[in-house]
């Protein structure tokens, strides 16, 4: 179980790394927030992964609300983006 966790954690930094490349060279503010929740729920995977190494609840609790304020900062990006229309 410990070989997985580590492959997972290593999967999930390369994702970051390739967000953070994408970030970097993206031309419009959507392509670099949207690249920005990738690299945020990635950071939140990972954290997920450390209290599973860990065998931590308080850190996978901490992992959930950092989740539930990420998908809220999304819904508010959007509205953003879209000015407030449906």
């Amino acid at each position: 179980m410990i070989a997985g966790i580590w492959v997972a954690a290593g999967l999930i930094s390369l994702a970051v790394v390739i967000g953070l490349v994408r970030i970097a060279t993206a031309t419009d503010g959507a392509s670099r927030a949207v690249v920005g929740d990738l690299v945020f729920f990635c950071a939140v995977a990972l954290l997920i992964l450390l209290g599973m190494l860990k065998e931590s609840a308080a850190v996978v609790d901490a992992a959930m609300l950092a989740s539930l304020l990420g998908i809220l900062a999304t819904v508010a990006l959007a509205r953003i983006l879209t000015r407030g229309q449906r």
